[in-house]
């Protein structure tokens, strides 16, 4: 017995991390995370379960370290020209990143507590505003009003997918809700607020937030001045 249990050791040993972790993320990209398990993991691994668990504490952990396999995708290009041209070309790289595993936002909305790679994907976004001339403070300002836009997803207030099935916008709509109505009939004729393109109206809301942000820090440095 003795024996055996060291042989397990070793093969845990030989089990790497990085390699569990991998093949979670390829899990949950497949089957989402409701598909994934520890036991399943296991199975997919072709190991015994105590052989994820020598590497990672529990599920919990797991995730954790999927999360950051996933933020630390997100490509850290060098890029030229002004700093909201810069944060914008590194949110949207995040957003690419985030719709090809998708599973991954539900992960990082969950967590109380950023993850060591989100730390850094922030220090990023941080780094940018700073040698764009920004202060402390609108950088302050800033991670709060971008909200989890820096990592390329933002939470909105319906769920404007396409739906054929559903029914258009009520009549009395038009006397009730007048411009509900009129904004219902101007964008979809899908069904009530419903087919809208959520990569323009995720975009069309940073630019707005970075054409703020840059004209307040153009404000304070003049004010400086």
């Amino acid at each position: 017995m003795p024996r055996r249990a060291g042989t397990s050791t070793r093969s845990s040993a030989r089990l790497s991390k990085e390699g569990i972790v991998a093949a979670a993320v390829e899990l949950a990209d497949r089957d989402g995370l409701d598909g994934l398990s520890m036991r399943r993991l296991a199975q997919h691994l072709g190991v015994d379960a105590m052989s994820i668990y020598y590497h990672l504490r529990d599920k919990d952990a797991l995730l954790a370290a999927m999360a950051d396999a996933v933020v630390s995708g997100i490509a850290a290009e060098e890029s030229e020209g002004a700093w909201t041209d810069r944060l914008r070309a590194l949110i949207m790289r995040a957003r690419a990143t985030m719709l090809r595993h998708p599973w991954a936002v539900r992960v990082i909305e969950g967590r109380g507590e950023p993850t060591p790679a989100v730390l850094l994907h922030i220090e990023r976004v941080l780094a940018i505003m700073r040698g764009g001339g920004c202060s402390v403070d609108l950088g302050h300002h800033a991670i709060h009003l971008l909200g989890s836009r820096i990592l390329g997803f933002s939470q909105d207030l319906f769920d404007d997918t396409p739906d054929p099935s559903a029914p258009p916008p009520p009549a009395e709509w038009a006397e009730t809700l007048p411009h509900v109505a009129e904004l219902a009939a101007a964008v979809t004729h899908d069904g009530p607020l419903s087919g809208c393109d959520d990569e323009f109206e995720f975009a069309f809301a940073l630019d707005l937030l970075l054409d703020g942000l840059e004209r307040r820090r153009s404000a304070d440095v003049g004010g400086d001045g």
